[in-house]
Formats: C-alpha cells, structure tokens, sequence
C-alpha cells in the first residue's frame, strides 16, 4: 500500500503537468458547456417538425452536465492514460519499474486512483460553473450519480490501460486517442442531441462506451432512475478490458 501511495502521488503530479490532460480533462468540457448552453440555454424544447422532446425533455444544459461529466472520464481513458502508459514504455520507466519487483497491479492501480483524482476535479469544476452561471439543476438521485461515476471512471481507465498496453508508441496513442475522443464526443450525447441524428449517427453512437456511460450518468441525474442496460454493458466493458490489459501488457 505505502508503494501505491507513493507511485500515486508522483502519477497524480505527472499528470498535472501533461498539457494535453490538462486541456481534454479540464479545459474543452468547459469550453464545450459555455457554447452549448449559450446556444441552447436551459428551457426545455421540443422539434417544430416532429413534435418530439429534445434533450430528452430537460433544459440543454442540464441535458449537457452529466453528459460532460461523461466526457471528462473519456478524455482520460482515450487520451490521458494511453499517452501516459506508452510514453513510460518507450522512456524505459516500465522497465525500471519491473526491476524493482513492482507488479503489474500496482501500476495499473495507481493510474485508476489518478483517474478518480482528476475526473473528480474536472466534474468539480463543470458543475461548479454551471449551477450559478447557467441556474442548472443539481442531480436528482446523488448516490446512483456517484455509483454511476465510480463505475465509469473504473470502465474508462480499463479501457486506457488496454490501449496503452496495446499501442506501439506515445505518437499512435495519441493518434488514435484524439480520433476516439472527436468521434464519441459528437456522436455520443456529447455534441448535437440524438434527436436530430441519422440513423447512421445512431449505430456509430450505440458502438461506443461513452453513449452507455453518458446514459448512466444522465438517468439518475435527470430522475429517471438508474439505467441498468446501460450499467450492465460499462461493467461488461470494464471486464473485457481489464483481463484483457493484464493479458497484453508490456513491460518494455
């Protein structure tokens, strides 16, 4: 424990340093909130066309919230920790580590524990921002909320160590990082509401972990109860990922 303790602290500053965490972590889901309930506001609207709800029947920015919450833990798990993880192989710190009777484990743990630290952080600063700036809602049903994060930030940082177990070089994670970022971001509940997609949009959205992730965290949050299709499918994924991450990680 007092070695995950240590390796936590010093994982948590390297961290902070990285711009690129700093500015997909805490940075653009703000960003992205200010245009989105700029545009939007927060009064609930329904389509001229069909007569369908939009925002699934709430304020856009209390549509957005728990959608950016969602957003954050992504950024982490597809951009954050697969650069974080090939940048340590390719400098030899993976190595080193090894050498030292570190096991795997323990690097995986103490990149999860930097994961709830920072999603803890950038969720602090969006709901911190939106509440007074825009009068959004706080969440109707906290403990399913937090029940929800936990298990999202655990599915996201699963998926970020598997990447970055299974990538070449820091170049190729941060490729493929920024490219599954933009692509969920757009098409998951993040960016236009699902209302207005095609259909094609829908089968690309239902592709990905954070369309299930956003549900989660949306449904308690808006009262609609807890999503256990949803639920089920982030566990489901967090599984798949972690045996797999144990099964392909390198070293060196």
């Amino acid at each position: 424990m007092r070695i995950l303790a240590k390796l936590t602290w010093v994982e948590i500053k390297l961290f902070i340093r990285e711009p690129i965490t700093v500015v997909f972590t805490l940075v653009l889901p703000l960003i992205f909130l200010f245009v989105m309930a700029g545009v939007f506001g927060n009064t609930p609207e329904i389509d001229p066309e069909t007569g369908m709800e939009i925002f699934r029947g709430v304020g856009a920015t209390d549509y957005y919230i728990p959608a950016y919450i969602g957003l954050v833990i992504a950024s982490i798990g597809v951009v954050a920790l697969p650069v974080h993880l090939t940048a340590y192989r390719e400098r030899g710190v993976l190595r080193r580590f090894r050498a030292s009777s570190m096991s795997v484990w323990t690097v995986f743990g103490s990149q999860v524990v930097v994961s709830f630290a920072i999603a803890m952080l950038g969720t602090i600063l969006l709901v911190a921002t939106a509440i007074p700036a825009y009068g959004a809602a706080l969440p109707r049903s906290p403990g399913l909320v937090l029940a929800a994060f936990v298990l999202s930030v655990l599915s996201f940082s699963a998926l970020g160590v598997l990447l970055g177990a299974i990538l070449p070089t820091t170049r190729a994670a941060q490729g493929l990082g920024l490219i599954l970022f933009f692509v969920m971001m757009l098409l998951s509940g993040a960016g236009p509401p699902r209302e207005v997609m095609t259909e094609a949009m829908h089968w690309i959205s239902d592709a990905t972990p954070l369309r299930y992730v956003i549900l989660m965290l949306q449904d308690p949050w808006l009262g609609f109860g807890w999503n256990t299709p949803a639920s089920l499918t982030v566990v489901g994924i967090m599984l798949v990922a972690a045996l797999l991450s144990a099964r392909f990680f390198r070293w060196e």
